[in-house]
């Protein structure tokens, strides 16, 4: 059966949405026993190590890239290291569904980022959903009389961040591995939070917490290599769709494994920014089909 590059990216975005959830989960499960710096470097650790062996086991690891990809690669770099920080700080403080709830405004950013930054055409209907779609957010933020919870604008900024790491992949050469990008990333990450270490008190790990680091290792990596490979194959308005699937796990995760339920506010702002969103890629699909035509 011949398998479309719309159909394989579909499949690769519902595996990286899983495997980051999964990996949310594990991590913000040691919360309590860890300081974050600690837990990322730990965790660090381990997916480092993994990714160099499966390098060795593929042999999918270089560093020899064009001087125009090294740049690039900075850039989504540096990006990913803004988004873990500023994700992973809201992440130990708010409920998982909540946190994942906000970051389901990342199709919305990036069709606006890609109107304002590289001048694609985005007409008044797209305009409009990315508007309702933020005020889905602003639904789930919820700023009252004590003002937005710093967490809240943290996970806000994360958004930010994933934007530009995922348009800065869309410029990677196709001879980049996605392995090689994982691993720089790992390594840029794990280094600065063993800094970071330096600073705070280094807390003793448990067998529970090794457990849960070395789980969050693994799906780290998926999330890694599929986010990057998702990047790469189909057409993005048809792909992102498929994004949405990690609030259903956040939903679900968040229940089981920390009882928290969202309350009617997070799921009222979850399904305008969801249905904003899902109608942004109705009008992109639309907008394809009239020019092919």
């Amino acid at each position: 059966m011949h398998i479309t590059d719309n159909t394989r990216g579909a499949f690769l975005m519902m595996a990286s949405m899983a495997a980051f959830t999964l990996n949310d989960a594990a991590i913000k499960s040691v919360a309590p026993d860890l300081p974050l710096a600690q837990a990322v470097f730990l965790r660090g650790l381990g997916t480092t190590v993994l990714i160099v062996l499966i390098g060795v086991v593929q042999g999918g690891l270089k560093l020899k890239f064009k001087r125009k990809d090294w740049q690039t690669i900075s850039i989504r770099t540096l990006a990913e290291v803004g988004a873990t920080a500023a994700f992973l700080t809201a992440l130990f403080n708010m409920p998982l569904a909540d946190v994942t709830a906000i970051l389901q405004s990342l199709p919305l950013a990036i069709t606006f980022a890609g109107a304002v930054f590289f001048g694609e055409a985005v007409g008044w209907r797209r305009y409009g959903a990315i508007a309702i779609g933020f005020a889905g957010v602003l639904i789930i933020v919820r700023p009252g009389g004590e003002g937005v919870s710093p967490y809240a604008l943290l996970a806000l900024v994360a958004v930010a961040f994933v934007v530009l790491r995922d348009l800065s992949t869309r410029r990677l050469s196709s001879g980049v591995p996605s392995l090689s990008v994982a691993f720089i990333t790992a390594i840029v990450i794990t280094s600065l939070a063993g800094l970071a270490t330096l600073f705070g008190d280094w807390q003793p790990v448990s067998l529970r917490t090794a457990g849960f680091l070395g789980t969050a290792s693994v799906f780290i990596i998926g999330g890694y290599l599929l986010s990057i490979m998702v990047m790469r194959v189909g057409d993005i308005a048809f792909v992102a769709a498929f994004r949405y699937t990690a609030l259903v796990w956040a939903v679900v995760l968040g229940i089981a494994v920390f009882g928290e339920y969202p309350d009617r506010w997070t799921l009222i702002g979850s399904a305008i920014v969801v249905g904003m969103g899902m109608y942004t890629f109705y009008r992109e699909h639309r907008l394809r089909q009239q020019q092919d035509t």
